[in-house]
């Protein structure tokens, strides 16, 4: 015969795990705000329904039977998780998620190795970074604000300018040395060439951009590797795969650690660049304002 949970309702079980902890009906009822009778009729209807005392009735209080120290087991476990779950729940409801929208180079080069640093700050909020290579539209995600490359020009959205597009090519130490430094763009141009993918709509300099930019003819008789987003790119020039165009501050830790090397080409600058965008409209609220002045505050130095 199998044991249904509705013989036993939940409170009552409530009630034996507090007479276990107190192992006093009196203290159980003052728990709840109810009296010692009261809980004695409750223990005595989990007990009915289980068939088997779970207490000892002595003249200076209670002590568990063995099947009491089974069901308290069971029950302890359970209440538990229970609270874990229950604590977990009201702490996400006090703390604020900050979502933050932007491009894999950004993430991964920029902001990642500088957040921990506003989380030290603000260690009462949450922030979820969003990534997509491709364009998209603020106004349609759930984000707080997002960090875009481009002309800095989104309808329906504030846009402040952060950095500039600022382009210099990058390789390996041993390519650059094996290429005699490289030390004018017709000669960065006979190296193997990496490429970002960028689908239809082209938002960052290409190799064909850099080049025109250059006087230089085009690239289609060089050797070219093309991958489907920057880290990938700047880790195959890691590598020494080729050399790659390399955005500006992004590239810099890289530089300065001497895992890529620049050739000694004028580095190129655009009208584009990184912009923290906002929707019109979007709630503002203290937290978001100040991660704002941050991410400004850290592009600035």
């Amino acid at each position: 015969m199998s044991y249904k949970p509705a013989n036993a309702p939940l409170q009552n079980l409530v009630y034996f795990e507090s007479a276990v902890r107190h192992l006093s009906f009196t203290q159980v009822a003052e728990e709840f705000g109810t009296s010692q009778p009261a809980v004695s009729q409750r223990i005595a209807a989990l007990e009915k329904d289980l068939g088997t005392p779970l207490f000892k009735r002595a003249h200076r209080g209670v002590s568990l039977t063995a099947e009491g120290s089974t069901l308290y087991e069971a029950i302890r476990e359970h209440l538990a998780a229970i609270h874990t779950a229950v604590d977990k729940i009201r702490t996400r409801r006090t703390r604020r998620v900050l979502t933050v929208a932007t491009d894999f180079a950004f993430a991964n080069f920029w902001l990642m190795p500088r957040l921990a640093a506003f989380q030290e700050q603000r260690p009462e909020l949450d922030v979820r970074i969003m990534t997509a290579q491709s364009m998209f539209d603020i106004r349609d995600e759930p984000v707080d604000l997002a960090i875009v490359f481009g002309d800095g020009v989104w309808p329906g959205c504030d846009a402040r300018k952060l950095l500039p597009e600022l382009v210099v090519p990058v390789c390996s130490p041993s390519l650059l040395a094996r290429h005699q430094g490289a030390g004018t763009p017709a000669e960065v141009m006979r190296m193997p060439l990496l490429h970002l993918e960028s689908g239809n709509r082209t938002r960052w300099m290409t190799w064909d951009d850099w080049a025109q930019l250059q006087a230089l003819p085009a690239t289609a008789h060089t050797q070219s590797l093309t991958l489907g987003n920057y880290p990938l790119v700047i880790q195959a020039a890691m590598a020494g795969r080729g050399v790659a165009l390399g955005w500006r501050p992004l590239v810099d830790e890289l530089l300065r650690e001497g895992q890529l090397v620049a050739p000694a080409v004028p580095p190129l600058e655009t009208a584009r660049g990184y912009h923290l965008v906002t929707p019109h409209g979007r709630e503002h609220w203290e937290a978001l304002d100040s991660l704002q002045d941050w991410i400004v505050r850290q592009c600035a130095s």
